[in-house]
């Protein structure tokens, strides 16, 4: 059954249709030879109905991109050059663009090809053990860290955006070809409508110089900055079949400093400061804390009434938190794998403050840590709609659990069974909970697409 499936798959990926008036399909300027599936997979639009990003417009991308545009990039210079040839001011690029990504590009390579790594991003001001000492609870108290110091932090942080953080204009399509790869680096998709982004592994889109915060949570915490994917203030996201890791550099292996885990990675696709119309399909999620964080704050106020973000076939692999946690918008979670397990998992689902939060035909692989009163947490929410969730804990068999029973049975205050919405825009029909393992573990991630 699984040749057939997968067959079936590719086949209709390669088959759907790009948007009426695209660009011949010719290769790119720079007379690179690309296959004839990565040229038709470059200029794919979102299939009608596929989530909120399908809605009104859709999302095409770059699709209209002439040859001009087109490019295949394997270097962080080039990726930039492909984006329009300034990273300060590549997010106001809207000429349709369609950037292959070849290979791995590398967020802290120099202009001319050099390595660099923290220390060459630091202000001449900062060395980590001088923060240490100085903003140490038990000298400094629980306030947060000001003066020169800080300051310092500050600028190298700001040394670190201009090279890590690769701004994305809109009207643009980024496909890796097999074996792509993106380092050290975070794709910023802020006021830039109507993006693709396939076929990629990021990788370890690490901070050199995260924030002390006593304030956050009882005993303080160590906050990063840089997200892999983060989209702001933007609509019509398309993100398909990527992976997400740490790689060799997973939180976990982070020392301890006052008494907290210094964290150097936030989240792998955060959608926040009223973005909306976002679709992740058939992504791999592996081995990450912080997964994704849908809405910026619980303050009532631009948000509302955005943050529409459909999940569908994704894989969730050993991963901790933020799967997704949500506010105010209405997110549709459909037919995604999670595999969780471990002592350091903290909650799957998070309903925040006036999410709208359709959980549908979900299937859940735990470990015998877990219960199924584990996977939802209340950060201020009221309800959500949850049906049709399978459970296997351990080698034990699977079954049809009622998380919302469970979670309430365990908790107080009960969280309401209607989230008040129900999703309309679906491309396919739902499918039967015990069939998602079959097909999303193949299939989701990067390199399962014929390119």
């Amino acid at each position: 059954m699984r040749r057939s499936l997968t067959g079936a798959t590719v086949l209709a990926l390669l088959l759907s249709a790009a948007p009426a008036g695209a660009a011949p399909r010719s290769e790119p300027a720079d007379g690179e030879r690309l296959s004839w599936a990565a040229r038709q997979l470059g200029r794919q639009a979102l299939p009608e109905r596929d989530g909120w990003a399908a809605e009104g417009t859709g999302t095409t991308g770059g699709s209209t991109a002439t040859p001009e545009r087109t490019r295949v990039v394997r270097s962080r210079a080039e990726l930039v050059a492909a984006l329009g040839g300034d990273n300060a001011s590549n997010a106001a690029d809207a000429t349709p663009k369609i950037i292959y990504v070849d290979g791995a590009v590398d967020g802290f390579e120099g202009p001319d090809g050099t390595p660099l790594n923290c220390a060459d991003l630091a202000d001449p001001g900062y060395r980590l053990d001088a923060y240490l000492a100085a903003y140490d609870p038990a000298v400094w108290g629980r306030v947060a860290p000001t003066g020169a110091l800080e300051e310092a932090r500050a600028r190298s942080v700001a040394n670190q955006t201009r090279q890590t953080q690769i701004n994305v204009g809109p009207n643009t399509t980024i496909i890796g070809l097999r074996g792509a790869r993106l380092t050290g680096l975070t794709l910023m998709i802020d006021r830039a409508s109507n993006v693709i982004v396939r076929n990629l592994t990021f990788v370890d889109a690490r901070d050199c110089f995260p924030a002390w915060s006593p304030t956050d949570g009882e005993a303080g915490n160590w906050n990063s900055q840089y997200d892999q994917i983060s989209v702001r203030r933007s609509e019509h996201v398309w993100i398909d079949h990527n992976t997400f890791t740490d790689g060799d550099n997973p939180d976990s292996g982070q020392p301890t400093y006052f008494g907290r885990p210094y964290q150097v990675h936030d989240g792998s696709l955060d959608v926040t400061h009223t973005a909306s119309l976002v679709t992740a399909s058939w992504n791999r999620f592996t081995g990450r804390d912080k997964l994704m964080l849908i809405g910026s704050s619980n303050t009532v106020g631009p948000d509302v009434g955005r943050l529409k973000v459909t999940l569908h076939h994704n894989l969730f692999d050993g991963v901790l938190q933020r799967l997704p946690r949500v506010r105010f918008g209405q997110v549709d979670v459909y037919n995604n794998h999670y595999r969780l397990g471990g002592a350091d998992f903290q909650y799957a689902l998070g309903v925040g403050v006036q999410s709208a939060l359709y959980a549908q035909n979900n299937f859940f692989t735990l470990d015998a840590t877990i219960q199924d009163a584990d996977l939802l947490y209340d950060w201020g929410g009221t309800a959500l709609t949850e049906r049709g969730t399978w459970v296997r804990h351990g080698g034990g068999p699977a079954r049809p659990v009622d998380l919302l029973a469970a979670y309430n049975a365990a908790h107080e205050p009960d969280l309401g069974a209607d989230a008040g919405w129900t999703p309309t825009l679906r491309r396919d029909p739902v499918l039967p909970t015990p069939l998602v393992p079959l097909l999303v573990g193949p299939l989701a991630g990067a390199d399962r697409l014929p390119v």
